[in-house]
């Protein structure tokens, strides 16, 4: 894409973290802007922090696990602009837990705003795309959608699909000249682990230390680049890149990783049973000597 000025963006989770970034990165190019989110507040916000700025801006609270909702809001979207030149899929949550922990409406949850919301945003846009000059989508994915890990099963399955729906759309439209990008940064200063629920009782969800973090404003810069250059793959921060460069000349290193943490956690496991087992087995002395 040669520039923004005027293009029509839509950009999905923008009242905060990285998809409040994206848009007011997309708005100082000069971008038309709809924002969707489901904190009424946050996009009045940026609402009036764009228009400051100067930038046009539309927005719509939308609930993207409702699929009438979202179908209504692409609605308005296409009634209001009769076209739309960027998609950025940003909205994501995220799960800390083992899988068996999670219900099957938790599951539900997750992947309808992870996955299912942006291949139905995606799905219904698409006529709109691919009768524009030049047109890109931007799906906000995760480093976890190359390597996986554990406690965030849920997560990483949404992102790994994410990926895929981002490699096919560019492998089937390129030639149409739709540019398709997928942003997988590491972790990120935002409140998505903050807010992200436990299937643990012990245990909240861990925020991830921030020397380990990037910063929601590198990935919108990124992600702005990315439209530019038509760019498929776009890592963000030191994490993403040595695991994705990891996993690929030594995959064999994150098997062994996990396997020592097991060893760990087995000879834990081990040891606690065997405490278990003496005060069963003290408990059932006592209640014999009792007996007698």
């Amino acid at each position: 894409m040669q520039n923004l000025i005027g293009k029509k963006a839509l950009v999905t989770g923008a009242a905060a973290g990285i998809g409040r970034e994206i848009a007011l990165q997309l708005a100082a190019e000069g971008a038309d802007l709809y924002l969707l989110d489901v904190d009424e507040t946050g996009l009045a916000e940026m609402v009036e922090t764009i228009a400051l700025l100067g930038g046009k801006v539309t927005s719509r609270k939308c609930d993207l696990t409702d699929p009438q909702q979202i179908s209504t809001a692409m609605q308005d979207v296409l009634s209001t602009w009769g076209g739309v030149d960027v998609l950025v899929n940003n909205a994501g949550v995220a799960f800390y837990g083992a899988t068996h922990t999670m219900t099957a409406e938790q599951w539900d949850w997750l992947l309808g705003i992870n996955l299912l919301a942006p291949i139905q945003i995606t799905r219904e846009l698409l006529p709109s795309l691919l009768n524009r000059p030049e047109a890109h989508i931007v799906n906000v994915s995760s480093i976890c959608g190359l390597v996986a890990g554990n406690r965030y099963s849920a997560y990483q399955v949404s992102k790994y699909g994410l990926q895929g729906f981002t490699e096919a759309l560019r492998a089937e439209y390129s030639r149409q000249g739709l540019g398709v990008s997928a942003i997988c940064p590491g972790p990120v200063t935002t409140r998505l682990f903050e807010t992200a629920p436990s299937g643990r009782t012990d245990k909240q969800t861990p925020i991830p230390p921030r020397w380990l973090c990037t910063t929601p404003e590198l990935v919108a810069q990124k992600a702005i680049k990315a439209i530019y250059r038509d760019q498929g793959l776009c890592l963000v921060g030191w994490v993403a890149y040595a695991l994705y460069y990891l996993k690929r000349i030594a995959p064999w290193s994150l098997d062994l990783a996990f396997r020592l943490g097991r060893r760990k956690r087995m000879k834990k496991k081990a040891a606690l049973l065997a405490q278990q087992a003496e005060l069963q087995l003290a408990a059932a002395d006592d209640s014999h000597s009792r007996a007698a």
